[in-house]
């Protein structure tokens, strides 16, 4: 399979390499974008045969006392993938929990040189952002893209909230995770998405604190994840497939074990913030002090004061 590249527009590309899908925007002088873009595309083209070539020690747990030096990687996305998730090794985790924002990363230091204002790359919802001084964006937060299935996105779709990040905040890696994603969960988290200093670590822990916002209930659909995907790092592990509706009380239960999940990462230093949503419900750890503004369509309950965010 050869890499594709297609403008969009004056400053958007897409990108792909078999399943990796990535949005790409870049602003600042033409000639050192234009410079930007090639040093991108150069390294983009190398990252797949890569990882393919490290794929199976890839789809391997990370052993739960693996010191830290102990990485058995040799490329620098997946020792980066590996590392993003050594902090989560005391539960089940394999370095493809880490893979989208872990290729963000990589790619995102092509725009750090001078002539660049700011750019993003957006592996399938999970963004690496290039900040300079003053600059900032604005992500747009949908509620549920699942209400789009089948249909094409309206060219202006209605937002639920606006995360505004600037240059002077530590983020520069978002996430988002779920049962409704394209990657498989443990949990039944509609989506959890995630703040922190670089995508590596806001995918891992995406991961992990969509797996914790769980619950037991016999209408909960699970299948293993080797009868849904062959060779799923998750093995046969149960995956969430579908969730029926589910009562208040269950609901605010399944978020706060998620919320427990998402204040521990956020204690040691792990992510800026998060926040989980599930069946029209929402709680949040962290957003208020990562410095995040946001603007809300939906009426939150005083509680949890943010809106949904699968970043576009």
């Amino acid at each position: 399979m050869n890499a594709t590249r297609t403008r969009l527009d004056a400053t958007r590309w897409h990108w792909q390499h078999g399943p990796i899908d990535l949005i790409l925007s870049a602003d600042g002088e033409p000639a050192a974008v234009r410079a930007a873009y090639e040093a991108c595309w150069t390294r983009f083209v190398e990252v797949l045969p890569e990882l393919v070539g490290e794929l199976k020690l890839l789809r391997q747990p990370v052993p739960a006392d693996a010191a830290f030096d102990e990485c058995p990687l040799n490329g620098t996305v997946a020792r980066r993938m590996w590392s993003a998730c050594h902090r989560h090794r005391a539960r089940f985790i394999t370095p493809m929990a880490a893979v989208a924002g872990s290729v963000a990363d990589e790619l995102i230091a092509a725009f750090a040189r001078a002539g660049i204002a700011r750019a993003f790359i957006n592996n399938g919802g999970d963004i690496a952002l290039y900040l300079t001084e003053g600059q900032q964006y604005r992500i747009g937060v949908f509620a549920d893209l699942a209400q789009y299935s089948g249909a094409r996105l309206p060219d202006e779709p209605p937002l639920d909230a606006n995360l505004t990040l600037d240059a002077a905040m530590p983020v520069r890696g978002i996430a988002t995770s779920g049962w409704r994603g394209r990657s498989f969960s443990l949990g039944i988290a509609d989506s959890v998405t995630v703040l922190a200093r670089d995508a590596a670590s806001a995918d891992a822990a995406a991961t992990m604190i969509a797996n914790a916002v769980n619950v037991d209930h016999a209408g909960i659909v699970r299948r293993p994840a080797s009868s849904l995907k062959d060779e799923s790092d998750l093995g046969d592990r149960l995956v969430t497939v579908d969730v029926p509706p589910l009562s208040q009380p269950l609901i605010d239960f399944a978020l706060a074990r998620g919320v427990e999940a998402a204040r521990r990462l956020q204690a040691d230093g792990s992510i800026e913030g998060a926040a989980l949503f599930l069946q029209g419900r929402v709680r949040v750890a962290g957003i208020q002090q990562s410095g995040a503004r946001i603007t809300q369509r939906a009426s939150i309950p005083k509680e949890a004061p943010c809106s949904k965010y699968a970043a576009c």
